[in-house]
């Protein structure tokens, strides 16, 4: 699922030359470890292998022009497997010297001191990383990866089922939002879910308590606290427990997993998801109504603080492994892939991209204005030490559960997912 993520951005169509991924410069983030290596070894997903191999390509050209000789090997794997490999690699001399991991993996191995760091500033927009990428990459103020690509969450919701409401265009304030969603709701009826929500969709939850101004938590002085039971985060937290007593009258148990395959049986108006979760559904596959084709409408989410609702930017980042032996010539392929002209093919490919400079090209256009503009307000998890052996899903969704069920009120569950949080966030 993990290309889906950008498979619903509507820029497929804009072709790139395999030229413009050849790196712009001849720079290297990392040290001066291997700069004469003659051999360079890149672990990527399968994403790259069935998506943009011309670009992955045009990256190993651009370094072998500047180092005629150097062998690039490539291997490629699932998102499910390929941690256990990679664990097992790090413990032998045989490690990757390039490593893509999706930016919540980041934070366990930066802890463990898996990743060498490397100078942000010899990488291309590095000043204008989206602030989910660049956290994901951070760590106690030492970088140690690079952005590779981003895909956000965005409203949308069924054109048909809103103009029959009433409704002629997107909502652009909560209020229109709630407004309309109530329309909605008393004219498709009680067991109709105006919104579907799933209660322990923790991502969706998290952009209440981040608008709220809130948070999981927050650094104090070099220490971790939970920061679920303070006033802004319970504040967050009772308006999408209202969201979900108002416009979910499905499961209250449910989370977001198969999200698309429910939305696909035409028993909700709207969603707030993955980018790529409304095209998905309207797959013929998915699509149960057939009416769904050409019907869905992408919205930037509106939040109750007035703001844009920020959203949890999902992506991968591209990390040298501290074992490399040619950690200089992996720095020069990380760019090669990554920089400026590099983003032009994944863009190309519908991808974010892993700045703000290009992502705001994206806003002139119509077709790609809607995720663009979403990606530009976002959260991360927090970035201490022991988030990685916190039971971060388990804790969050249980917490919501009992939210959403009304087996606890907002404030004992927050205390209690506070109490889980904090026995282990500080922990190296």
């Amino acid at each position: 699922m993990k290309r889906k993520l950008a498979a619903a951005i509507g820029i497929a169509g804009m072709m790139v030359s395999i030229a413009a991924c050849g790196g712009s410069d001849n720079k290297s983030g990392g040290s001066d470890k291997g700069a004469d290596a003659k051999e360079l070894t890149v672990w990527l997903t399968v994403d790259a292998q069935n998506n943009w191999p011309e670009l992955v390509k045009a990256a190993d050209a651009a370094v072998k022009a500047k180092h005629p000789g150097v062998k690039i090997n490539h291997e490629y794997y699932g998102w499910p497997d390929k941690n256990t490999k990679l664990d097992a690699v790090l413990a032998t001399d045989k490690a990757p010297d390039v490593v893509e991991m999706g930016n919540t993996e980041m934070l366990g191995y930066m802890v463990k001191g898996a990743f060498a760091p490397v100078d942000a500033t010899k990488f291309d927009n590095s000043a204008g990383w989206l602030d989910g990428l660049k956290a994901s990459v951070t760590y106690e103020d030492k970088t140690y990866g690079v952005p590779y690509y981003a895909g956000g969450r965005v409203g949308n919701w069924r054109k048909d089922v809103a103009a029959s409401a009433g409704i002629k265009a997107t909502p652009k304030t909560y209020q229109e939002l709630t407004s309309d969603l109530d329309k909605i709701q008393k004219k498709e009826g009680s067991k109709f879910n105006a919104w579907y929500q799933p209660t322990r969709d923790w991502y969706a939850a998290m952009s209440f308590v981040y608008d709220a101004g809130g948070s999981i938590a927050t650094d104090e002085g070099g220490q971790w606290k939970a920061n679920l039971s303070s006033p802004e985060s319970v504040k967050g937290l009772n308006e999408f427990k209202n969201v979900v007593d108002k416009y979910m009258h499905g499961d209250k148990t449910k989370d977001e997993s198969d999200r698309y395959i429910v939305y696909g049986q035409g028993k909700s108006a709207m969603i707030f998801a993955a980018a790529w979760e409304g095209a998905t559904s309207e797959d013929p596959k998915n699509d149960k109504t057939g009416k769904l084709k050409g019907n869905l409408e992408n919205f930037v989410m509106p939040g109750p603080s007035g703001k844009n609702l920020p959203v949890f930017l999902g992506g991968s980042d591209l990390a040298i492994p501290v074992k490399s032996k040619a950690q200089a010539l992996a720095g020069e392929w990380i760019n090669a892939l990554t920089g400026s002209t590099g983003q032009k093919g994944l863009m190309g490919k519908g991808n974010l991209p892993n700045n703000k400079t290009d992502l705001a090209t994206l806003k002139n256009d119509p077709a790609t204005v809607v995720p663009a503009t979403a990606a530009e307000s976002s959260w991360f998890v927090p970035m201490a030490p022991g988030w990685g052996q916190v039971e971060k899903a388990q804790v969050l969704q249980t917490m919501l559960q009992n939210i959403g069920t009304g087996k606890k009120s907002v404030e004992a569950a927050a205390k209690e997912a506070d109490a889980a949080i904090d026995k282990v966030i500080n922990t190296k």
